[in-house]
């Protein structure tokens, strides 16, 4: 098993150092539950609001505001009326259970990552709504180990190629480590970069996507726990 010495890894945040997506199922579970609808599945409600979300990301971007707003427009479009104000405050309440979450560390983070950080140069990079990860980061304990932090608002090969030059990062040198193919991966191989898949088996559905394959000179490592990155970082 190769280890990799001095490199630059780029990590991910949400479902890779903490929880995230499990708390968005819980309240998107209890907005099925409440709309209770008469003529649409369950399956069918959470595919209307999947695509919701599509379009309020692709016009608010990231985040807990973003997530509210689809919870009411889907509710809306599926009753036909608009929500009463009781009904659009219980709606806002699904969504106000998750940023009252505690922050908790995927196993192995708080042992390992303060490893990482003596032998590499660690940057968060994540997407979302600024505040929020910043919140989120300060609530984790583990700014400390990270030389610095990018929050972008989406995770494309631009995005890392952009901030692969800020930091002066060598292409052969620097990973990504992420539990999404859509935005952690698939663009980082894309831009040039390595990158480490960490399976998370509730990765958000509309992160979903078939893993790419590395193009000759990158390398692609698959693990199931973040201890695991140990055993080559």
């Amino acid at each position: 098993m190769p280890r990799f010495d001095r490199q630059t890894l780029l990590l991910d945040a949400d479902d890779t150092l903490w929880e995230n997506n499990i708390y968005f199922e819980r309240a998107i579970a209890a907005f099925i539950s409440f709309l209770d609808h008469h003529s649409h599945s369950a399956v069918e409600v959470r595919q209307a609001l999947n695509q919701t979300e599509r379009e309020s990301i692709a016009a608010m971007g990231y985040g807990l505001s973003s997530f509210t707003h689809s919870l009411l427009t889907c509710y809306e479009r599926l009753s036909a009326r608009k929500a009463t104000a009781l009904e659009a405050e219980k709606i806002h309440s699904f969504a106000r259970s998750i940023a009252d979450q505690e922050i908790e560390l995927m196993p192995g983070v708080a042992e390992h990552l303060p490893q990482l950080a003596e032998r590499h140069r660690l940057i968060l990079m994540t997407k979302g709504a600024t505040f929020e990860q910043e919140d989120k980061l300060a609530r984790s304990g583990l700014a400390q180990y990270f030389s610095a932090v990018e929050i972008v608002s989406e995770k494309h090969a631009g995005a890392y190629r952009e901030v692969a030059a800020r930091h002066a990062c060598t292409p052969a040198s620097t990973w990504m480590i992420g539990n999404s193919p859509k935005s952690d991966i698939n663009p980082a191989l894309a831009a040039g970069l390595h990158a480490v898949f960490l399976v998370h088996k509730d990765t958000w559905v509309l992160e979903h996507a078939d893993l790419s394959q590395a193009p000759t000179g990158q390398q692609l490592i698959e693990i199931e726990r973040f201890a695991q990155l140990a055993d080559y970082f």
